[in-house]
């Protein structure tokens, strides 16, 4: 079987474009996936390219259990087997490199953040549809069942109106050489910042955004270090987050309302969601569903979407990608935080 975005007999061929941490644990998630009775006949894991060192990407392949290597992304785009390229690299080559893929035919998902600012973003997605190939963001928590756990809370009446929500997430991930780096748009917001925004723009899918607040702390080489902001939503909540690339962080998302309040355990892999009375009482826990790293579900949809023939993911499409990158982007400004390649 073959469709207009190239993937045959219904499965799904995927290659990995970079072989960082990152793309060690997407391999992991497709190595289980191919294991898993729900999805060994949807998802293959087939090749891995690194940059100009095929001894890398073998070792890589070797370990991963994929039977391709290749020693160059050109190479490895120029095999006609590879249906979707998970894109594992720095945030400032997100853009040069979907859009590589997508001139080789294949489909693309992109690692978040989805490119460096909106206006990378928006000649990736026009590009996607140009050629009507698959183009989504791996933001995984757009893709878990958390969320709709989450909106089932809040519609549930539980906590009542909605007023306030807060959401963190830091890690001490300075020392990493790409965080640090302008050049890569390094910095705390693309990389941790990015989920707390997706936290509250999941949370409240059709709130604007009225006013924002914000300040943050910028290092030597000018990329931001740590940050807090707040926005006004236009359904009357006020929303809090802050990441920090130099400290640990509680990882919490909470939503308050004027009759209790939920707890949300890792907002980056949501663990369980407790939920809380005016009076502090725990209500209830839910679990969320066990998953094989919680990467899967975006390959999932990301394949879905190949055979059906659709250009984005529902869970991630392109409008809301370029809306977060647009707040992003609003942020930036207010701290006077300038790429090089944007000078």
């Amino acid at each position: 079987m073959s469709n207009r975005n190239g993937a045959r007999s219904g499965i799904v061929n995927v290659a990995i474009l970079g072989c960082g941490r990152i793309a060690h644990h997407m391999a992991q998630t497709l190595q289980g996936m191919s294991r898993d009775e729900r999805y060994s006949d949807l998802i293959r894991p087939y090749a891995v390219a690194t940059r100009a060192d095929e001894s890398r990407a073998r070792a890589f392949a070797d370990q991963c259990g994929f039977p391709h290597a290749y020693g160059s992304y050109e190479d490895m785009l120029a095999d006609p087997e590879i249906d979707l390229v998970y894109i594992a690299t720095p945030h400032a080559l997100h853009a040069d490199q979907a859009i590589a893929c997508m001139q080789a035919g294949k489909n693309v998902l992109v690692e978040k953040s989805f490119t460096a600012n909106e206006t990378q973003a928006r000649r990736v997605l026009d590009f996607a549809r140009q050629t009507g190939l698959t183009c989504t963001e791996a933001i995984w928590t757009r893709y878990m069942p958390s969320r709709q756990l989450i909106l089932d809370v809040l519609g549930s009446g539980e906590i009542g109106t909605p007023r306030q929500a807060y959401a963190n997430l830091s890690y001490p991930v300075s020392g990493k050489a790409r965080m640090t780096d302008p050049a890569m748009a390094g910095g705390a917001l693309l990389d941790v910042g990015v989920y707390p925004i997706n936290f509250i723009a999941m949370a409240f899918p059709d709130a604007g955004i009225e006013r924002t607040v914000s300040s943050c702390t910028l290092t030597d080489r000018g990329v931001d270090e740590q940050f807090s902001a707040t926005f006004w939503l236009d359904n009357g909540v006020s929303a809090t987050i802050d990441s920090s690339m130099v400290s640990v962080g509680s990882r919490q998302g909470v939503i308050q309302g004027d009759a209790g309040y939920l707890i949300v355990e890792n907002i980056n892999n949501p663990e369980r969601i407790d939920v809380f009375d005016k009076d502090h009482r725990k209500v209830r826990s839910i679990d969320v569903p066990k998953q094989i790293t919680g990467y899967e579900y975006q390959v999932v949809s990301a394949a879905k979407a190949i055979l059906d023939g659709h250009v984005e993911c529902p869970e991630m499409p392109h409008e809301e990608t370029l809306r977060i990158m647009r707040v992003m982007d609003s942020l930036r400004a207010q701290w006077g935080e300038v790429y090089p390649f944007e000078r």
